[in-house]
Order: C-alpha cells, then sequence, then structure tokens
C-alpha cells in the first residue's frame, strides 16, 4: 500500500489537486481513487468534483499495483522480414507494443515472445524492442533476437543512420511543399500524459513533405531524425497541422476512426552481422487507404492511385 498525506492549500476540484500536489498520480487515476474510497479529506470520503477547506488533510492509500506478467501468447503477427538477428513486423493499429500499468497482456511482445526468443537488453517487460510507435499508430518495427543486434540497431539509432518513414493525414492545407521542424520535446508541463515543445527539452527534427492536398486535410510523408516520444503528433500539432484522428494532440472534430492516422510505411536499416542494407516498406491499413479514397473523391482527384 502506498500511502501519502498532504495539507490542502488551495482551492481545487480534489481529483485536479491530487493531481498537482503528487506529480506520479494523474487526474485521471486520481479520479478513479477517489471513487473507490482510496483518497479521503479528514477521514471523511468525498467525490472527484468536491472542493475541500484549505488547512484540511487529504489522505491517499493506494493499493500496490498489479504486478506485470509477461508470458508468451499465441497472438498472430504480420512479419514483413525475418532473419537469425532481427524481425520486422508490421504493427496493427490499436496493438500496444508492450506491457505497462492498464495494458498488462495481449501486447506485441507477448506476441512476438511465443514466436521468438528476444535480446534481455531491455528488461522483462521489453524484451527485444529497439524503438516503439504509440498503440493507435500502425506500422513497421524491427525487433532484435539478440543482444548483439539490440546494440547494432541501437547503435544506428542513435547515428540517426536508419530510415523511418510515416504517412500522415493532417488538418489543415499546408503551403509548403517540405519542410523541417526543429522542436525540443519533453513531458508537458500542464499533462503529464503529454509531450511538448518545451525550451529545455531533448532536440526533436522531423522532416516532412506534401503528397496530396484535399483542400481541409493533406497527406504527407514524415521521416524522423530523431525518435521522441509522440515526436510527430507533437511537432505537426505544434505547426497547426495536427493529425486526423489523434485525441490527444488534436481537435475533437475530425476524421472518424480508431486514433490518428499515421502509419508508419518504411523502415530501412544495416543488418547486424552482415551489415547489408535493408529496407522494408509495408501499405496502410484499409481504413486508411478508404479514408484518403473518400477525400480524393471529394477534392476532385483520381482515387485509383497507390499511396
Amino acid at each position: 500500500m502506498d500511502v501519502k498525506e498532504f495539507t490542502v492549500d488551495q482551492k481545487l476540484r480534489l481529483d485536479k489537486l491530487v493531481a498537482v500536489m503528487e506529480p506520479t498520480i494523474s487526474r485521471s487515476q486520481a479520479k478513479t481513487a477517489i471513487e473507490a474510497g482510496n483518497i479521503t479529506v479528514d477521514g471523511e470520503a468525498v467525490k472527484p468534483k468536491d472542493v475541500a477547506a484549505v488547512g484540511a488533510t487529504v489522505h491517499i492509500a493506494l493499493p500496490d499495483p498489479e504486478p506485470l506478467d509477461l508470458s508468451p501468447e499465441n497472438i498472430p503477427l504480420d512479419i514483413v522480414y525475418e532473419d537469425d538477428d532481427v524481425i520486422v513486423v508490421n504493427k496493427p493499429q490499436g496493438m500496444v507494443v508492450h506491457p505497462a500499468p492498464g495494458h498488462p497482456n495481449h501486447t506485441l511482445v507477448n506476441a512476438l515472445l511465443y514466436h521468438s526468443p528476444l535480446s534481455n537488453i531491455n528488461g522483462k517487460l521489453r524484451p527485444g524492442i529497439v524503438h516503439r510507435i504509440d498503440k493507435d499508430t500502425s506500422g513497421l518495427l524491427m525487433v532484435a533476437k539478440n543482444d548483439h543486434a539490440h546494440q547494432s540497431l541501437s547503435a544506428q539509432l542513435q547515428a540517426k543512420t536508419n530510415l523511418r518513414e510515416y504517412l500522415a493525414i493532417v488538418h489543415g492545407n499546408i503551403k509548403e511543399d517540405q519542410g523541417v521542424i526543429r522542436a525540443p520535446l519533453a513531458r508537458s508541463p500542464k499533462d503529464r500524459k503529454k509531450q511538448a515543445v518545451v525550451a529545455d527539452g531533448r532536440p526533436a527534427v522531423t522532416h516532412f513533405r506534401v503528397l496530396e492536398r484535399y483542400g481541409d486535410y493533406t497527406l504527407i510523408a514524415c521521416r524522423l531524425e530523431t525518435g521522441r516520444t509522440h515526436q510527430i503528433r507533437v511537432h505537426l500539432a505544434y505547426i497547426g497541422h495536427p493529425v486526423a484522428g489523434d485525441p490527444l494532440y488534436g481537435p475533437k472534430k475530425t476524421l472518424k476512426g480508431n486514433g490518428q492516422f499515421l502509419h508508419a510505411r518504411e523502415l530501412g536499416f544495416k543488418q547486424p552481422t552482415t551489415g547489408e542494407e535493408l529496407v522494408f516498406t509495408t501499405p496502410v491499413p484499409p481504413l486508411f487507404a478508404t479514408t484518403v479514397d473518400k477525400l480524393r473523391k471529394q477534392a476532385g482527384l483520381p482515387v485509383d492511385k497507390a499511396i
């Protein structure tokens, strides 16, 4: 049991106050804990919307999290390439890459462990994972089957010699045919679930080029020079063209889908043992393709062209 206490020093609704006073607890987690009776004020049960009096004592008693059990699961995989060192997998939209609180199983790692041994460098919960893509982003991911391969692929990422290209449908009409977004990223000081452009954040660079314009939306290709958390999503929102369907960084009024219209289309790297240059591409998911066709029709563009 994790027990904490603090004295109320400002008038905020309780779920927000807890998130402000205890940065390790998000507002949604605070709301759930209050409703479960795990957060009280002066020993009394409260509601998330209640505003406690200044000087009152807030008592937090959170149960220990359930231990994550990383076990192999027989989940189908779309394997694009495999050798003794590397697996390249086409991750479907909606699949989490590795176990984490809220997603203890049914992840890509659970499926991969059923298929093959993986490297151990990233610890028990992220074996083989060299880089990640978000749950609702689809596309190509490289996975290390042994520690030698993991070290090689990680070094390539650090040296920026990998090829990682994404397709995205974004809001608005991007006027430039191409551009580079250079804006440092870090956890948002206002919302710990988000990343944000922060002056003293980690350097982040995204290259983009316009493929098609549909008036209210634009289809673009993005190449990553760095690979920060949510990088493409935050950078595009920063320049005023958030990814369509993005529930975290985009507007509520957007294209219907199952999350952001972002797909890791192309992946390239050197084979860890032979040094051979390998490049892979994968088509966008059906929903992405049909959405592009609808936008093309609305814009009077031909729909029989490959994306």
